[in-house]
């Protein structure tokens, strides 16, 4: 049990510092008020999980330490779902109904067709 917190820990971690620098990169580069931080690390996420998946289904692997690290942890920690709620939330109540159609929609569409592109050319 141990062994498997430290996989998920360490995991976890790169994800976040990965996320961060993402974000922090992206920011650097927008000054619109979509999202396009959060936006871009969920469906790289979405991708990246649809690739492991993939990969793992392909050469039959039930390494469930690599799927602890890269799974659970890793994308885990890159992802930003609960980012993506609250920046609805705020989006909502700064009454830019619009926009958070448009950024639900988006992330949601593409979320799904990367998880199967990324498990597609895993295959």
């Amino acid at each position: 049990m141990i062994k498997n917190l430290i996989l998920v820990a360490i995991g976890g971690a790169s994800g976040s510092v990965l996320r961060y620098l993402v974000h922090w990169i992206v920011s650097k580069k927008s000054y619109s008020t979509f999202p396009y931080q959060t936006f871009l690390v969920n469906i790289i996420g979405c991708l990246l999980i649809g690739l492991l998946v993939g990969y793992l289904y392909k050469y039959n692997t039930e390494n469930e330490s690599l799927k602890l690290l890269l799974i659970t942890g890793f994308c885990g920690g890159f992802t930003t779902f609960s980012a993506f709620g609250l920046e609805n939330v705020n989006m909502i109540q700064n009454q830019n109904y619009q926009l958070a159609l448009i950024y639900t929609s988006l992330s949601l569409i593409l979320g799904i067709l990367a998880v199967s592109l990324g498990i597609v050319i895993s295959k």
